[in-house]
This record gives structure tokens, C-alpha cells and sequence, in this order.
């Protein structure tokens, strides 16, 4: 956190904003994982519908990306930012009076709706707001928010429900209107006290012209034009398999094949949160000092041997929560790097759309990997499964190096700038 007070007022203001709108969406990202028990019962459905019903939510969030990227490119950053939160608070209400199964999935799709406007609209504020210099702080300080939005809903739903006469529906419906009233806050905030620099697109890289259809060809030439891009989304999208393979299943793996006591199960992974939180800031420090490809490889190598291990299932319960916090948190080390390589790799014209493609990396395996690692232990078992997600992990350091290898005119900028810059 050292470089953080040498921010302006206007950019510690854009960078707390965005920073907030990050926890937000990521409560909204993890509802589902400390509940899946009780969800399965309610709605008399097993692990695998329930996989699917994330897995939907994260589909139209990766389908929604370019057109948030675009918007946000060509029109207004803090229009993109509102809808994003606006539709989140309504699908996430939607969920909690959710009666059946059916209405759970719709509010997945108005909730997928909603966050995937984030990214498109945080990393270019975020951008334009910060110096390149302190850059990789400020991504590590919204790593450590969105950290922390994955770490309240086990609390959140637990502390809730602990009250007479409360269950899971009105811990979401807490949480829906939280996020709505910090919509309307973020938003006026950005709106009136922060520069249309900042919040407009960058004019000079701009294409306004010619029709629609000139203009999805534009957009597609470019993305098409951008490989160092598109290999950074399968890093990502690699990643995000393992990353979402532990957190929807890490709760019932422990209480399952550990026999570790429920609440303390949930409890865990709001602690993979909070020590990854820790080490975002530990990682937006050795971007801002060192290359940014081997931090991001040696964190996902760190998550698939803690995964492996934690697939064996030959540890005490004890140890296999020690174990389930570090295959949890240790990615969260190569956040900075992997945003601060996105962000070396684009013109500052096109950060909406090159983080949304990223994120549709991140997306694409968020929409796979609870269906199928729910499928999985249905079929073949958690140590199986798990076993597999470490070797999705593995992968993703593996393509990580191949990327920078390929790449490694553009990508060796990404750490050439020191924090006094």
C-alpha cells in the first residue's frame, strides 16, 4: 500500500469508486458456493443443475463483454459502470424471491447481465486515472476489493441467517440492495467530481464513422489484429477453469471427503479470499518492479501443486483447509501482472475492449467449469476432479510463458517502469 498515498485526490477517488463497484460484483459472482447444499435442497435439484445455472450466468456475462468494451470505448465509462451495477442489483434481487428453479436461472441471466459490464468499465478508468508508474498499485488495489467481494457472501449469508426467522433469500436481498444503493452513489460521484478525461472515451483513438456494420468490421478486424491479446484471454480463460473449479466445489469437497464441519467449510473459502487479498498487494508491489510473465506463471504453478495435494485426500482435515486457502489464494498473487500485461499490450483507445476480451477468457471458463467439474464429481469423484483442476492450473503457467516467450518485445515493458516513475 506505500505507493497508494501518492495518489491525487481525483485518482484515489476513481480508484476507491471502482475499487468499491469491484466488491460489489464479486459478491454477486459467488452467491451461490457457500449455499450449494441448501440451494440443492430447496430447489430438489443436484450439484450438476446448479453447476449449470452458474455456468449460465457466466455465459451471457462472456457473451456481453465487446459490446460493454464498446460502449465503454466509444460512448461513456460511467453509463457502462451504471448498467453494470443496476442490472446486477436487480438480478441478484430476482434470485433471492426466486419460487422455482426456472426463476433462479433467470435471475442468473439478469445477474450475468450486469457483471459483465466490470471489467469493460473499471480497467480504462483505472487507466486513465492512475499513473503508469503506480499503475500496477492501483490494479492490485482493486484485486484486493474484488478479493474481498468474493470473501463477504459466506459471512453475509451466514451472519443473516443466523438471525430468528431469516434464510438465504434475505441475505441476498441485503446484498441486492447494497449493491443498488452503491450504483446510484458510484455513478453521481464519477458523474460530478471526476473529469470527462478520465470518464469519456479517448477521442483521438476513437472510429465514429460509417455504418453499424462498418463498424463491427472494424471492431473484429482489430480483435482479430491483436494475438498477444488473444493469447493472454487463453491464459486466462485456462486459469479461470482451476480458479472456478476450487471455489464452487472447495466447500463440499472438505465437508465430503474431509469430513471438515459445515460452517467451518464455508468459512474457508471466505479465508481463500482474505489471505489472496494479502497477496494482491503483494503482487501489484512486483509488478511495479519486476516482469510481469514469470509472476503470473509461478502463481498459477503454485495453485496447481496446491490443488494436486489437495486432491489426494490422504491429509488431515485439519491440513486440507490449510491446503483448500493456498489453492484458493495463490493466483491472487498474479492478478497485478496478468491486468498490467493487458494493459502494456493496448493503445488507449482500445483498454475497453482488450480487458473485455481478457475477460472473456476469465468468463469462458467460469461458464465451463462449474457444469463440468460438477458433472465430474457426479461421475468420477472429487479426487478425480480435483486432480483435473490442478492440471488446468498447470496449464495455465505453462501457456502463461509460451505467451511472453512469443510475445516478449511488447510484453517486456510491463515491468521496465519503477514505482517512482
Amino acid at each position: 500500500m506505500a505507493g497508494i498515498d501518492r495518489f491525487g485526490s481525483e485518482t484515489a477517488l476513481v480508484v476507491g469508486l471502482v475499487s468499491g463497484s469491484h466488491v460489489v460484483n464479486h459478491l454477486y459472482l459467488v452467491l451461490f458456493p457457500p449455499i450449494l447444499a441448501t440451494l440443492a435442497a430447496d430447489f430438489d435439484v443436484g450439484l450438476a443443475a446448479l453447476g449449470v445455472a452458474m455456468g449460465l450466468g457466466a455465459f451471457v456475462n462472456t457473451v456481453l463483454q465487446l459490446p460493454y468494451g464498446y460502449l465503454s470505448d466509444n460512448y461513456d465509462r460511467t453509463l457502462t459502470l451504471g448498467l453494470c451495477l443496476g442490472l446486477g442489483a436487480l438480478g441478484a434481487a430476482i434470485l433471492a424471491v426466486a419460487p422455482t428453479f426456472e426463476w433462479l436461472l433467470f435471475g442468473q441471466v439478469v445477474l450475468g447481465a450486469g457483471v459483465a459490464g466490470h471489467h469493460p468499465a473499471h480497467f480504462p478508468l483505472l487507466s486513465d486515472a492512475t499513473p503508469e508508474g503506480l499503475r500496477g498499485r492501483a490494479y492490485s488495489v482493486h484485486g484486493l476489493a474484488g478479493n474481498l467481494g468474493f470473501a463477504a457472501p459466506p459471512v453475509v449469508i451466514l451472519g443473516v441467517t443466523a438471525l430468528p426467522g431469516t434464510t438465504w433469500r434475505h441475505a441476498f436481498a441485503l446484498i441486492a440492495a447494497v449493491g443498488g444503493v452503491y450504483g446510484v452513489l458510484a455513478c453521481g460521484l464519477l458523474r460530478y467530481r471526476v473529469s470527462d478525461a478520465i470518464t469519456r472515451p479517448n477521442p483521438s483513438e476513437r472510429t465514429t464513422t460509417g455504418s453499424r456494420l462498418d463498424r463491427a468490421r472494424t471492431e473484429l478486424r482489430a480483435l482479430l489484429g491483436a494475438p498477444p491479446i488473444l493469447g493472454l484471454a487463453v491464459v486466462a480463460m485456462l486459469a479461470s477453469m482451476a480458479f472456478w473449479g476450487v471455489t464452487s466445489y472447495v466447500v463440499v469437497l472438505l465437508e465430503d471427503v474431509y469430513g471438515v464441519d459445515a460452517t467451518v467449510a464455508g468459512l474457508t473459502l471466505t479465508a481463500m479470499f482474505v489471505v489472496g487479498a494479502g497477496l494482491i498487494l503483494v503482487g501489484g508491489a512486483l509488478v511495479d518492479r519486476f516482469r510481469s510473465g514469470p509472476v503470473l506463471a509461478g502463481a498459477y504453478a503454485l495453485v496447481g501443486l496446491a490443488v494436486a495435494l489437495l486432491a489426494l485426500g490422504a491429509v488431515s482435515p485439519l491440513v486440507a483447509v490449510g491446503v483448500a486457502v493456498l489453492a484458493g489464494s495463490l493466483g491472487s498473487l498474479g492478478l497485478p501482472a496478468r491486468d498490467k500485461l493487458a494493459d502494456v499490450l493496448s493503445s488507449r483507445g482500445d483498454l475497453g475492449r482488450n480487458f473485455a476480451i481478457v475477460t472473456i477468457g476469465i468468463m469462458a471458463g467460469n461458464t465451463v467449469a462449474p457444469p463440468l467439474f460438477g458433472v465430474s464429481i457426479e461421475t468420477a469423484g472429487y479426487r478425480g476432479t480435483f486432480a483435473a483442476i490442478a492440471c488446468f492450473a498447470i496449464l495455465a503457467a505453462l501457456a502463461t510463458l509460451a505467451v511472453v516467450a512469443r510475445y516478449r518485445e511488447e510484453t517486456g515493458v510491463a515491468s521496465t517502469a519503477s514505482p517512482g516513475d
